[in-house]
Protein backbone atom coordinates (compact mmCIF):
# COMPACT_ATOMS: atom_id res chain seq x y z
CA UNK A 1 0.00 0.00 0.00
CA UNK A 2 1.17 3.40 -1.17
CA UNK A 3 1.05 6.18 0.95
CA UNK A 4 -1.18 9.69 0.43
CA UNK A 5 -1.87 13.17 1.77
CA UNK A 6 -4.39 14.54 1.78
CA UNK A 7 -4.42 18.71 1.78
CA UNK A 8 -7.17 20.73 2.89
CA UNK A 9 -6.80 24.07 1.50
CA UNK A 10 -9.84 26.77 2.30
CA UNK A 11 -10.02 30.37 2.69
CA UNK A 12 -12.10 30.35 5.23
CA UNK A 13 -15.34 31.72 4.32
CA UNK A 14 -17.27 28.71 4.04
CA UNK A 15 -16.73 28.08 7.93
CA UNK A 16 -17.46 31.80 8.59
CA UNK A 17 -21.05 31.17 7.22
CA UNK A 18 -21.63 28.06 9.56
CA UNK A 19 -23.14 28.66 12.15
CA UNK A 20 -21.35 27.48 15.95
CA UNK A 21 -24.17 24.59 16.28
CA UNK A 22 -22.93 23.94 12.18
CA UNK A 23 -19.06 24.41 12.95
CA UNK A 24 -19.49 21.51 15.83
CA UNK A 25 -21.16 19.02 13.77
CA UNK A 26 -18.55 19.50 11.19
CA UNK A 27 -15.78 19.07 13.43
CA UNK A 28 -17.30 15.80 14.88
CA UNK A 29 -17.05 14.76 11.32
CA UNK A 30 -13.73 15.36 10.40
CA UNK A 31 -12.55 13.49 14.07
CA UNK A 32 -14.97 10.55 12.74
CA UNK A 33 -13.62 10.76 9.24
CA UNK A 34 -9.77 10.30 10.96
CA UNK A 35 -11.24 6.85 12.54
CA UNK A 36 -11.81 5.40 9.08
CA UNK A 37 -9.09 2.29 8.88
CA UNK A 38 -7.29 3.62 5.64
CA UNK A 39 -6.30 7.10 7.73
CA UNK A 40 -2.71 6.89 9.36
CA UNK A 41 -2.64 10.26 10.59
CA UNK A 42 -4.34 13.25 10.58
CA UNK A 43 -5.00 17.31 12.42
CA UNK A 44 -6.29 20.43 11.26
CA UNK A 45 -3.89 23.53 11.48
CA UNK A 46 -4.02 26.84 13.72
CA UNK A 47 -5.35 29.67 10.83
CA UNK A 48 -3.38 32.53 12.28
CA UNK A 49 -0.12 31.36 12.95
CA UNK A 50 2.94 30.17 11.22
CA UNK A 51 6.01 30.31 10.21
CA UNK A 52 7.62 30.35 6.33
CA UNK A 53 11.60 30.15 6.18
CA UNK A 54 12.85 30.99 2.68
CA UNK A 55 16.66 30.83 1.22
CA UNK A 56 17.94 34.77 0.95
CA UNK A 57 21.56 34.99 0.07
CA UNK A 58 23.62 33.22 2.03
CA UNK A 59 21.27 32.99 4.74
CA UNK A 60 17.35 32.17 5.41
CA UNK A 61 14.70 34.98 5.91
CA UNK A 62 11.71 33.98 8.70
CA UNK A 63 8.51 35.42 8.45
CA UNK A 64 5.54 35.15 10.32
CA UNK A 65 2.48 33.23 8.40
CA UNK A 66 1.36 30.68 6.73
CA UNK A 67 0.47 33.01 3.77
CA UNK A 68 0.55 32.88 0.43
CA UNK A 69 -0.01 34.57 -2.64
CA UNK A 70 -3.08 32.87 -2.75
CA UNK A 71 -6.79 33.24 -1.28
CA UNK A 72 -6.70 29.48 0.08
CA UNK A 73 -4.32 28.36 3.21
CA UNK A 74 -3.74 24.76 4.37
CA UNK A 75 -6.21 23.93 7.17
CA UNK A 76 -5.43 20.84 7.79
CA UNK A 77 -4.12 17.08 6.46
CA UNK A 78 -5.03 13.58 6.43
CA UNK A 79 -2.06 10.67 5.35
CA UNK A 80 -4.36 7.61 4.65
CA UNK A 81 -3.25 4.50 2.70
CA UNK A 82 -4.38 3.03 -1.00
CA UNK A 83 -2.96 1.20 -3.55
CA UNK A 84 -2.82 4.23 -5.76
CA UNK A 85 -3.89 7.76 -6.65
CA UNK A 86 -7.69 5.92 -8.02
CA UNK A 87 -7.76 3.95 -4.70
CA UNK A 88 -7.15 7.30 -2.51
CA UNK A 89 -9.53 9.54 -4.49
CA UNK A 90 -12.60 6.98 -3.90
CA UNK A 91 -11.44 6.75 -0.61
CA UNK A 92 -11.51 10.80 -0.54
CA UNK A 93 -14.77 11.10 -1.74
CA UNK A 94 -16.91 11.73 1.31
CA UNK A 95 -14.09 13.48 3.28
CA UNK A 96 -16.03 16.36 5.07
CA UNK A 97 -13.82 18.96 3.87
CA UNK A 98 -15.96 18.57 0.43
CA UNK A 99 -18.05 22.18 0.23
CA UNK A 100 -15.65 24.01 2.51
CA UNK A 101 -12.37 24.19 0.22
CA UNK A 102 -10.15 22.33 -1.91
CA UNK A 103 -8.31 18.82 -1.62
CA UNK A 104 -5.21 18.43 -2.68
CA UNK A 105 -4.13 14.22 -2.94
CA UNK A 106 -0.33 13.84 -3.16
CA UNK A 107 1.66 10.18 -2.57
CA UNK A 108 4.28 10.26 -0.25
CA UNK A 109 8.16 9.60 -1.53
CA UNK A 110 9.16 6.46 0.02
CA UNK A 111 13.10 6.50 0.53
CA UNK A 112 14.83 2.95 1.43
CA UNK A 113 18.02 3.94 3.74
Amino acid sequence: MAKFVLLLHSDGEAWKKLSPEEMQKKVEKYLAWRNKPFVVDGAGLVRDTGRVIRAKGDGVSVTEGPFSESAEVMGGFYTIEAADYDEAVKLSLDIPHIGLGTIEIRQVMVYNT
